[in-house]
């Protein structure tokens, strides 16, 4: 952690006229970036019918949200790659390189042939680019991040750096409404969109990209990073320095347990899993699903400022930990209520009919591939996960005739025929789709929006934090390493039959961070990130 230093006397949240040019273009190129990476994460779902062999829809989808974590688990690689490009070339040359392999990536899955069309080389190919965007975002959110912290004047950094954390809910938002004018407005049909028109959201990112090199070209060398250079003070092996030497290498490991590992669940359930639970669970149409998501970011985001302006007066981690703990406490219920203000009707159905599945050979696909073999018990599985419908798991004896015995309510099916499924869950009225009518729209926003408020909590203040966490001739790969997190929750829905069961693992994560933050990590408000080469860590020491 930096040196203690006292603020600047009289300091006020103006912004200089550079602290605007930095925090303009490091933002609006990081929301591009954002965008690219999350066209993909907003697709998922009908990437899974274009990308991946049919046979198991649950299955396909859980691969295409595989292709989709798969540029997470790369995203610590590229810290480390551009990380200690960052240290030792510079911050600005960096994430110049970064948002260059970002959008031509993203330019190219939109000429991507389909399964359809050249069989496995098309997963290979998605994922080979998704792999690409993940080492670029590595490296461009702590470029960036770092770039801002080291223009900001002292005592007002989790205000500025909070104009960054807004960029992924405004890269998010960006990417609901290029796809929705796509889809939504009658511009092109269903068919069209399903043929072509889905690779226009991914092309349009060419355009972004030459428009943001040109706005970083015009930015110079983080002033913190010139002078460090200038004085001879840099590191030589910012790896080395990071991850092996102590105390950095225990503060790389705190930070990510202690701090990002509960951010980036909260932030991924607040957002992502929020929107594919309504449109997978609950059966909302898309574009009445972007619309919900879409609103309730516009509503929170101004809150991201609000709380790294607030970590400037009482501290960044106890914002972040606060965050955690109240998310890990209320998400059954808000998940819960979002059922029943969302799809009353699902909600109903499942009380008064509960089901049961009795099943020998069974099997959990993450990566569908030409070893896939669906059983009986599988497709029945993956029949009532589409379904939205939990139900409970048992095993049947080896000598029973049947593979699967499925009890629907008072219906009971003996083997997989889809006919007979679909047909049992007709008979008993069972809502194949949310009335929008019954959606209650005021309590969906509500619910949504306290979701975000909790991703704004414990990412606002988190650049801030993160950056005066580590000295300067290391800042850009230490701290880029700890902010990247894959994530689990779908994979174990389809596992258990239980629609809220893949909020254990936000849940878990969120209070692992609660605990080790607060034994482990001291607050960093009124660090300087300047006089950094002898350091005062915090409790853990």
């Amino acid at each position: 952690m930096a040196t203690v230093a006292p603020r600047a006397p009289g300091h006020t949240q103006d912004f200089t006229k550079e602290e605007k040019k930095v925090i303009f273009a490091s933002s609006l190129g990081t929301v591009f970036e954002w965008y690219d990476f999350y066209l993909y994460a907003v697709l998922a779902p009908f990437f899974a019918a274009l990308f991946f062999p049919s046979g198991n829809d649950t299955a396909a989808l859980l691969s295409a949200f595989a292709t989709y974590a798969a540029g997470f688990l790369v995203r610590p690689f590229g810290a480390l790659v551009f990380g200690r490009i960052g240290d030792l070339v510079g911050r600005k040359y960096t994430f110049l390189v970064t948002i260059v392999v970002m959008g031509f990536s993203t330019f190219a899955v939109g000429l991507l042939p389909t399964f359809q069309t050249i069989g496995w080389a098309a997963p290979v190919l998605l994922v080979s680019l998704r792999l690409l965007q993940g080492l670029a975002l590595g490296g461009e959110y702590g470029g960036a991040a770092t770039y801002v912290a080291e223009h900001a004047a002292e005592g007002k950094r989790g205000y500025d750096t909070a104009w960054i954390q807004t960029t992924a809910t405004l890269g998010l938002f960006l990417a609901l409404i290029i796809i929705g004018l796509c889809r939504f407005t009658g511009w092109l049909t269903p068919a069209q969109f399903s043929d072509w028109g889905w690779r226009l959201p991914f092309l349009v990112s060419l355009v972004l990209l030459v428009f943001s090199i040109y706005i970083r070209l015009k930015l110079n060398e983080s002033p913190v990073f010139q002078r460090m250079k200038a004085e001879g003070k840099g590191s030589k092996a910012p790896l080395t320095d990071s991850f092996l030497k102590y105390p950095n290498n225990k503060y790389v490991l705190l930070a990510l347990l202690g701090a990002t590992a509960g951010q980036g669940v909260v932030w991924y359930t607040g957002q992502f899993y929020a929107l594919f639970f309504l449109l997978i669970t609950l059966k909302v149409d898309a574009a009445t699903a972007y619309t919900l998501i879409g609103v309730s970011l516009v509503l929170g985001t101004p809150f991201f400022i609000v709380f790294g302006w607030l970590s400037d007066k009482i501290g960044r981690l106890k914002i972040i930990l606060a965050g955690c703990l109240i998310a890990a406490i209320t998400y059954f219920p808000l998940f819960q209520g979002l059922t029943h203000y969302v799809n009353p009707g699902l909600e109903s159905f499942a009380k008064t009919n509960a089901i049961t599945v009795a099943a020998k050979d069974c099997h959990f696909h993450i990566f569908v591939g030409p070893w896939s073999k669906f059983s009986d018990c599988d497709k029945t599985k993956d029949f009532l996960t589409k379904a939205g419908l939990s139900f409970t798991s048992t095993d049947l004896p080896a000598s029973s005739a049947d593979n699967v015995v499925a009890k629907i309510g008072p219906t009971e099916l003996k083997g997989w025929n889809e006919a007979a499924y679909k047909k049992a869950l007709a008979d008993l009225k069972y809502p194949t789709a949310a009335d929008k009518n019954q959606i209650n729209w005021g309590m969906t926003l509500l619910i949504l929006f306290i979701m975000v408020i909790y991703v704004t909590m414990v990412y606002g203040p988190i650049a801030a934090f993160l950056v005066e966490l580590f000295p300067t001739r290391i800042r850009y790969t230490s701290m880029s390493l700890p902010y990247h997190l894959p994530l689990l929750a779908t994979a174990l829905v389809a596992a258990t039959g239980d629609i809220y069961y893949g909020l254990w693992y936000p849940i878990i994560v969120s209070l692992m961070t609660v605990v080790i933050g607060f034994l482990f990590l001291k607050d960093t408000m009124g660090s300087s990130i300047v006089a950094d080469e002898k350091h005062v860590y915090g409790r853990a020491d």
